[in-house]
């Protein structure tokens, strides 16, 4: 018998320990393949929601907002980088050297979730950003990415040039700011269970065990 559950993967693209986290949970699903059936959401959170268009020098904007020396943001960037080896995710964090406006990059996502192909966008999205260190504000990058995970290029530029959306992607990082996530990712499951923090794949499995009383079967 397959159990099915809600899951809201609330997160930001700029956020290494999201995409760890994306990984190790993944990972778990992957292990309960055939007794667990997950609905996966993924919703918007900025980290940087004043970051300029043109992006900042990411070394400089975390020793700002976080008080890290250089040393210490490459410190931080090894226990990263290896917390994503364990999970299949590559981080090359020598090329991650901006960091960027993710508010468009919601707006897409969003539309994904209609379009049935947000998972393979988000992947998309962490990829270019943290393994190839790509531009995540500019159009072009964001359209070609909309296409090679199955989505119309067109209707995507069409979504940058507007404003569609906008309100949606508001709405929502406000209705979760309500909740009191003010850090991510945050992994809500069936509304009511948060796991924060990029968690191991081993904790993401114990959690959805209990959660979805797999344990008691």
């Amino acid at each position: 018998m397959t159990t099915a559950i809600k899951i809201d993967f609330v997160s930001d693209i700029s956020c290494p320990w999201c995409a760890v986290g994306l990984g190790s949970l993944q990972m778990a699903l992957a292990r309960l393949n055939g007794t667990l059936q997950a609905d996966l959401h993924f919703q918007p959170f900025e980290l940087n929601p004043d970051m300029p268009t043109e992006g900042q020098d990411t070394i400089e904007r975390l020793a700002l907002k976080y008080g890290m020396t250089p040393a210490q943001v490459h410190a931080n960037g090894d226990v990263i980088t290896q917390r994503g080896r364990d999970v299949g995710f590559t981080f090359n964090m020598d090329k991650r050297t901006y960091t960027y406006n993710t508010f468009d990059a919601h707006r897409l996502l969003h539309w994904a979730g209609q379009e049935g192909r947000q998972l393979p966008l988000k992947q998309a999205l962490f990829k270019a950003y943290f393994t190839d260190g790509e531009n995540l504000g500019s159009y072009d990058v964001l359209v070609r990415l909309c296409s090679e995970s199955g989505l119309d290029a067109q209707r995507a530029r069409n979504i940058l040039e507007s404003d569609e959306y906008a309100t949606n992607v508001r709405e929502r990082e406000r209705f979760y700011m309500g909740q009191g996530i003010n850090s991510v990712p945050a992994i809500i499951i069936n509304d009511k269970h948060l796991i924060q923090g990029g968690q191991t794949p081993d904790v993401f499995e114990q959690a959805l065990r209990q959660i979805a009383g797999l344990n008691d079967a």
